[in-house]
């Protein structure tokens, strides 16, 4: 008969112990039934699942790896598995499994137990733990954390799919009252195979709106903010809204529209999440509700895949104050989106819509992964994802990216 054999080796790491292991092992033509090894700061632990002979064969497999670890300086403990417990193993294999990503400009104890006791609580198991940030991010000190410093832990757990729901819910309540990011998404295949990012423009890729700084050169800011500010929170249907806005600039002169290119900057993160997409081959777009001349400024600018947005009227050097084309709104954003993934042969499902406002969600809702970024209350509720702490670069560790990777590979 084989028996069953839980293997556990700790202590300080050093090059060749995985190998001095496995050596021993394949000695006594052991199977191995799991594997799994971590360092941290130097310490490793490795656990093996082998499966062996009964009998000589075993306690001559134990006495030969107890005298190789004490060799090495490692501690080595030996676990019998019975039937029962292998069974109980191999069905929790068909378990579903997610990814709890926490986000913050640095992370406390206090985040880690609050996010694992909400995880317990629906009875999930967590099964691995890795931090994606830089190590720097690490020694940021919680009371005066460096500015635009980026702190990301991922904690992988397997469980019930019926929690989700719930989940979700708990972990926007205690994202809100931490102010940290938590992003909770099922792991599937598309994780780590998306391509295509789908932006929104004013807010999301640039800190502010640009039809708001139009009015300001136009002496009409108010009126125009107010407007904005309902639609944002959909209680003005989006054509309406736009329709009255860019109404109220009318007169306003050709070249002082285009003062504000280069006026309004990006928000923070931007360019390193589109120079990594792009060198990871990735497509993106704009999809906004803006104006096609500042979205045109930005895919010059950082190498933008496609713009879809509004066209500015101007006759005679002036704003005329109508709008002549069909107007980019929430639908017409969903239709874009799978217009273009269409045409590049792409699933929705390898979709990662960002945006902030209601007119966002169509998108947002379609894609694979949507985002809701530095959103409004009714946006971040409503949608699968929401980051509202850390910068668009940020999204990066929700497709698995560390950043380890990207210093050996610089955008």
């Amino acid at each position: 008969m084989n028996e069953t054999v839980l293997i556990h080796c700790s202590g300080p790491n050093r090059s060749g112990l995985t190998a001095a292991i496995t050596t021993i092992l394949a000695g006594y033509h052991a199977c191995v039934l799991d594997i799994g090894q971590a360092v941290v700061h130097e310490s490793l632990v490795l656990a093996l699942l082998i499966e062996i002979p009964h009998g000589d064969h075993l306690l001559a497999l134990q006495r030969a790896l107890t005298d190789k670890s004490a060799e090495l300086n490692l501690q080595v403990t030996f676990k019998p598995i019975t039937p029962a417990e292998l069974q109980h193993w191999v069905h929790s294999q068909g378990k579903d499994r997610f990814i709890i990503t926490i986000l913050g400009r640095a992370i406390s104890a206090n985040h880690l137990a609050k996010v694992s006791a909400v995880i317990a609580h629906h009875s999930l198991t967590i099964d691995r733990i890795e931090r994606l940030s830089d190590r720097l991010s690490a020694r940021l000190a919680l009371a005066d954390p460096t500015p635009n410093a980026n702190a990301c832990v991922e904690l992988r757990a397997s469980g019930d799919a019926t929690c989700e729901p719930s989940m979700r819910a708990a972990f926007l309540a205690l994202a809100n009252d931490l102010r940290i990011d938590i992003a909770f998404q099922r792991e599937s295949i598309f994780r780590r195979n998306r391509r295509l990012f789908a932006f929104d423009m004013d807010s999301t890729l640039i800190q502010g709106e640009v039809i708001d700084e139009l009015a300001r050169l136009a002496g009409v800011a108010p009126q125009v903010v107010q407007i904005t500010e309902s639609a944002m929170r959909g209680e003005i249907e989006f054509q309406e809204s736009f329709r009255r806005r860019v109404a109220l600039l009318r007169g306003l002169p050709e070249h002082r529209v285009h003062q504000l290119l280069g006026q309004i900057p990006l928000v923070e993160g931007a360019e390193q999440l589109i120079a990594t997409l792009k060198l990871l081959g990735y497509k993106t777009a704009i999809l906004s509700g803006g104006f096609t001349f500042f979205a045109r400024h930005l895919q010059q600018r950082l190498g933008i895949d496609y713009i879809y947005a509004n066209d500015l009227d101007i006759e005679d050097g002036k704003v005329t104050g109508l709008v002549k084309t069909d107007i980019v709104d929430g639908p017409r954003k969903a239709q874009l989106l799978r217009q273009i993934a269409a045409q590049e042969n792409i699933s929705l499902e390898q979709v990662v819509a960002v945006g902030d406002g209601a007119n966002d969600l169509p998108m947002l809702g379609i894609a694979g992964m949507g985002i809701a970024f530095r959103a409004k209350p009714i946006v971040r509720q409503t949608a699968g994802h929401a980051v509202s702490f850390l910068g668009l670069d940020s999204l990066l560790y929700l497709i698995g990216v560390r950043e380890r990777d990207l210093t050996r590979n610089p955008a």
